[in-house]
Formats: C-alpha cells, sequence, structure tokens
C-alpha cells in the first residue's frame, strides 16, 4: 500500500492543455479531459485508449514491453486495462504505422476494384 500511495504522491499534474494523439489514427485528442479513463475512445477511430501502447512506459524493445518494473503484466497492448501506471504519451503515434496501414488498405481496395464492375455489366 504504501508503494502506491507513493506513486500516487508522484503522478503528474496534467497542463489544461496536452497534444496527446490516438497511437492508432493521430487524431488530437486535445479536447479530451486527463487522466484518460479506461472507457474512454478516439473519437476518430473508435480505439480504445487506454492502453498500453498510449502509455509513456511503452516499449517495444525491453521486456514485457513495459519499462515500469512494479507494471503488471498486460499480454493485449491495444486493449484497454487497468494498469495503475498508465500516463499517456505525446508520442505514442507513429505517421509510418498509418502510412503502412494505408497502403495495404489502397492495395486491398486496387485487388477488388475490378470485381463488382463484371457483376454489374452482366446484369
Amino acid at each position: 500500500m504504501v508503494s502506491r500511495l507513493w506513486h500516487l504522491t508522484l503522478t503528474p499534474t496534467w497542463p489544461m492543455s496536452h497534444s496527446i494523439c490516438c497511437f492508432r489514427c493521430g487524431a488530437s485528442l486535445s479536447a479530451m479531459s486527463l487522466p484518460i479513463a479506461r472507457q474512454d475512445l478516439c473519437p476518430e477511430c473508435g480505439v480504445e485508449l487506454h492502453v498500453c501502447k498510449m502509455c509513456i512506459h511503452f516499449d517495444a524493445n525491453v521486456a514485457r514491453q513495459c519499462r515500469e518494473d512494479d507494471a503488471e503484466d498486460v499480454t493485449q497492448k491495444e486493449l484497454a486495462n487497468f494498469c495503475e501506471w498508465f500516463e499517456p504519451s505525446e508520442t505514442a503515434f507513429e505517421s509510418g504505422r498509418k502510412s503502412e496501414a494505408d497502403l495495404a488498405l489502397e492495395e486491398l481496395e486496387a485487388m477488388f476494384a475490378g470485381l463488382g464492375k463484371d457483376e454489374d455489366q452482366a446484369l
């Protein structure tokens, strides 16, 4: 209990404005109040926001992908969790990840673009 109280006293006080963006789509979350609640969703893409990939402690290059040693292990890094160490990161969004997803979607659309036209001509 003492360690948890220690964490509460060191939790940062968030400024009125922030530049936090959704980790998935990059949409600004500046209209949202902090701290981010477990149920909060991105207003643009609807993804859950209280997730490991939105946290300042998330690091894909370390064990358990978390730099906080006292945090419980969370296996689903993109699903909402109850981690008490969660602090939203202003650098969670990686524009390269969005570009890769957009590119893949464009390739899928191009792959299936001609299917509907052949059926329309046959009717």
